[in-house]
This record gives C-alpha cells, structure tokens and sequence, in this order.
C-alpha cells in the first residue's frame, strides 16, 4: 500500500513538473507576454505623445523623442523648435489617461507591431475650462535596442461613432502629433 502512494505521488508530481514546464515554454506563452509588453510600451508612449505642460515643454517633447522611433521620431525632432515656441505661445496644459488599448497586430520575428489606444485626453488654455476629449489612436510600435517605441501614430477611424463625438477642444488646444509617418 505504502509503495502504491509513494508511486501515485511520484507519477502525480512528474506529471506537474511537465505540465508547469510545458506552460512556462510554451510558444502560446511567450506570445502572450510579448503582446503584453508591446502593449504596456504602446499605452505609455500614446500617452506621452499627448500629455505636455507649455511650463516644461523641453522636457515633454524630449519623453516624446525618447517614445518614438523611424520616420515618427524624425519629424519630431525636425519641428521640435517651431512646435515648441507654438505650445509655449498657446499656454496651454494637455494631460492624457488611457482609457483601454489592444495590440492589433504583433509580428514578433520583424519586430513590428501595431496597437489601438483609447485616451481622455484633457486640455487647459489660460482663462478657460479645460476642454475634455476623448480619442482613439492606432500607432505602429517598433522594436528597437531599448524596447518597443512608437513609429507611427494617427486616429483611428470612427465609423458610426462620428456622429456622436463630443470634440470639444478649443482651437488654442495643444496640437496632437497625429503624423502616419510610416504607414
């Protein structure tokens, strides 16, 4: 009887050794957590791309360069003095929330991906109520030596929503990068 357990536990501990190696190996599960990764780097980098302070904008629009990547990068860089003296002229605070995101796409052996994020994004000119918007974004990601970055960014069609949307951002709000560089 004894040998019997001793058996049944040691074919019953086997069989759960395999199964975590198996699951912790598994080509579904490294799958899983690249897409996992690619979205926590696609959220964080839309956000960035749409949160700035005219107070510090120098140090916004470098965590944009350092989100971004390709062509996306490029033209930050390029018009980063003119959009600079444009925000700092406008006054104006921008801070986004992610509401919810999804990986469309993710190729995970050419390091391409692409992701769907929704924001609230909110904007505070001088002397005004903040004007609140939502937005739904679609942005290429990139693998690059330091992670996944942001090689493309524009609005994602609204389709039947358009009708509804509540867009009530003042003119003098802060320009949204919204550049299909790359597509």
């Amino acid at each position: 009887m004894a040998v019997a357990l001793v058996a049944a536990a040691a074919v019953a501990a086997a069989w759960t050794g395999w199964s975590w190696y198996s699951a912790a190996h598994d080509d579904d599960a490294a799958f899983a957590r690249s897409r996992d990764t690619v979205l926590a780097a696609g959220e964080q980098a839309v956000q960035n791309l749409n949160t700035l302070d005219h107070a510090h904008v120098a140090a916004g629009l470098a965590v944009w360069e350092q989100s971004t990547t390709g062509d996306l990068h490029d033209e930050l860089v390029q018009g980063r003095s003119a959009f600079e003296k444009q925000v700092q002229q406008a006054q104006t605070v921008s801070t986004a929330k992610v509401l919810s995101g999804a990986v469309t796409d993710l190729d995970d052996r050419t390091g391409k991906a692409d992701v769907m994020v929704a924001l609230q994004i909110t904007v505070q000119a001088p002397k005004a109520k903040p004007a609140v918007k939502e937005s739904r974004l679609l942005g290429e990601m990139t693998r690059t030596a330091a992670g996944w970055k942001l090689s493309a960014l524009g609005d994602a069609p609204l389709g039947d929503s358009a009708a509804t949307s509540t867009d009530t951002a003042p003119a003098t709000a802060t320009p949204t990068p919204t550049t299909t560089a790359g597509h």
